[in-house]
């Protein structure tokens, strides 16, 4: 069994579970993506009707995304360039002819109208096809920066935003009259387009905040979007007059290391205040939060990952619903669901949590509609569950999850199935993809890869380091310009204190590995920290972060041009060059000069590497 077939193993057991849900604003209607499982992973485009709990097959896959209108009426999905209109109410699925390959379809509000990116030609255009035929509404095909010999590209993420999460690049109005759309070529724009040709451009000092990391065009208000500077330490969320393109500041965001704006954010609240993530950091508080028009929703203890949508709330007027958000708060490991207030009363900040179980859960919310999970709610009325198809996972895992240090790092030891104490075992840390990702989690899922891990012999150790998302903001950004350093010191305290609590550990075995940036931390380990790392493999690892997208290389270590010190010390080259090649380290994917390197490698090859 090799690397790629033990991760497609993993993944298989996601086959056959819903995924990308969406549900209609009226609430009648449930849309989600499902294969038939492990044996036919082409996902099919499903419909569960909430007033009977009846599902139904819409269309045979392949699919891999879709999207609808406002109250899920009217589905589009685009297959090999093809592109399909779904009627959600009748049923029926109907190829739309287009003057060109079509990708990422979008129906307007009302489905009316379909949006649409074409590439014909090569560079991005955007389209819409209607009832009146298929129109161009944007693209400038064949021409070039000149300055930059590159082509231009309307209606699809720059290389920058990708890096931030935001993976679109236009939006239709709430009436589906205008689209938003982004314009790239040497810098991003953004412009408000007509479906009768006319058009406005977006006022904002781009060249001061280059990066628009979040947009949003939704009831309520004008669009929203999340501007940052290059150096990420100072953003502006502001709101768009959709008449004239001009621009209000809504909320500063800034931070002396960089700004992390919370997913789903920002957004306009019934009532017209505008919701905007945040951090609280003075009077002892430590946390990532919600504010509206500057009030506090969420209460501090609450660490905000994800926020989901709103739900009525029992009693509250229309205006005042409830948020649904996803977060933790205490338990790094879990994430749970929770209903805050938007309406502040006497009682300051409130949140209920509603998902009642540990472990990792999302949520998808539209109307008076709940998707916790897989159950679908309606109220206090649980409707249906949706129908999982998933095959059951291999292993059983039970991992020790640990606060240690005085740093209070997640931490988790697993053992092979069956396990004995008091004889000493060899130990595997697994960095996964390294800082930035958390690798201790309440999620069995996550675990099944480290349990084959585990059962080859090993004593698997998993530390989320500092640098880590889920503990508090500080804990994320105290590696701001000496990401390795903190990471490693984290790693090897964590080793010791482990030790007291689990002492069959064999401290003098002690292995390493992981992928992208946990590759990198992996071979820095042991090129710096070799009494402690005897021997690592890291697959395709970052070897110099000056290579690196900006966005992200200069969210943890700074300005290139000003630190060239700071990503010297962070590159595996200099590291390399600085200690004793003789440590036993392979590089897979990647070269390091005086390492051993190999383009690939089989699972086999790399257990049999550490345990040599």
């Amino acid at each position: 069994m090799d690397y790629p077939g033990l991760a497609d193993r993993t993944g298989h057991f996601s086959y056959g579970a819903p995924r990308d849900v969406t549900i209609g604003g009226d609430g009648s209607r449930v849309v989600f993506l499902r294969s038939a499982g492990p044996e036919d992973p082409d996902a099919a485009l499903w419909l569960l009707t909430v007033a009977t709990a009846e599902e139904i097959k819409i269309t045979e896959g392949p699919i891999q995304a879709y999207a609808v209108d406002r109250d899920a009426r009217v589905a589009a999905f685009a297959r090999d360039g093809r592109l399909f209109r779904a009627d959600l109410i009748g049923r029926e699925v109907t190829e739309v002819a287009t003057d060109g390959p079509a990708e990422d379809p979008r129906p307007d509000p009302i489905g009316h109208h379909i949006g649409y990116v074409s590439r014909a030609g090569g560079s991005a255009s955007l389209r819409v096809v209607g009832p009146d035929g298929d129109r161009l509404i944007a693209g400038e095909l064949g021409n070039a920066w000149r300055e930059h010999g590159g082509l231009i590209s309307w209606g699809v993420p720059d290389p920058a935003a990708v890096q931030f999460g935001r993976r679109r690049g236009w939006w239709w109005s709430p009436d589906g009259r205008q689209i938003l759309a982004t314009r790239t070529a040497a810098a991003t724009s953004l412009h408000l387009l007509d479906l009768d040709e006319g058009w406005v451009d977006v006022h904002w000092d781009r060249e001061t905040y280059p990066y628009v990391v979040n947009v949003r065009w939704a009831d309520g208000g004008g669009p929203l979007i999340t501007v940052l500077r290059r150096m990420q330490q100072h953003g502006l969320v502001l709101a768009i007059d959709p008449r004239t393109g001009e621009t209000q500041v809504h909320a500063e965001l800034a931070d002396a290391r960089w700004v992390e704006p919370v997913d789903g954010t920002p957004r306009h609240l019934p009532d017209g205040r505008v919701l905007v993530g945040g951090e609280l950091a003075h009077d002892g508080f430590d946390a990532r939060c919600l504010f509206a028009d500057g009030s506090l929703l969420t209460p501090p203890g609450l660490y905000v990952r994800r926020v989901v949508g709103t739900l009525p709330r029992s009693g509250a007027p229309s205006g005042a619903p409830d948020l649904v958000i996803e977060g933790t708060d205490g338990d790094p490991a879990a994430q749970s669901v929770f209903r805050v207030r938007t309406s502040l009363g006497g009682g300051g900040a409130e949140a209920r949590k509603i998902s009642l179980t540990p472990g990792w859960h999302r949520a998808f919310v539209g109307g008076d509609v709940l998707v916790l999970d897989d159950t679908v709610w309606r109220g206090d009325a649980r409707v249906a569950t949706l129908g999982n198809l998933a095959a059951p996972l291999p292993y059983h895992p039970r991992p020790a999850l640990e606060r240690v240090t005085d740093r209070r790092l997640p931490a988790a030891v697993l053992y092979p199935a069956g396990f004995v104490s008091g004889a000493k075992i060899p130990v595997l840390v697994t960095l996964g993809e390294g800082p930035g990702h958390q690798q201790v989690t309440s999620d069995p899922a996550a675990w099944q890869e480290r349990q084959w891990w585990a059962d080859a012999g090993f004593a698997v150790v998993s530390v989320d380091s500092r640098g880590t998302p889920g503990v508090a903001p500080s804990f994320e950004k105290v590696v701001h310009r000496r990401l390795g350093d903190v990471a490693l010191t984290d790693q090897v305290d964590a080793l010791h204190v482990l030790l007291g609590k689990h002492p069959d550990l064999d401290l003098t075995s002690v292995s390493v590995r992981g992928t992208g940036l946990g590759g990198w931390l992996a071979a820095l380990a042991v090129l710096r920290r070799p009494e402690v790392f005897h021997r690592a493999v890291a697959r395709h690892p970052v070897t110099d972060w000056s290579e690196l997208a900006p966005p992200f290389a200069e969210r943890y270590l700074g300005d290139r041009h000003d630190a060239a010190d700071v990503y010297a010390h962070h590159s595996l080259p200099e590291a390399a060059a600085q200690s004793d090649h003789s440590r036993p380290l392979l590089l897979i994917g990647a070269s390091v000069p005086g390492c051993t390197s190999v383009p690939a490698a089989t699972l086999e090859e790399e257990l049999a590497f550490l345990r040599s």
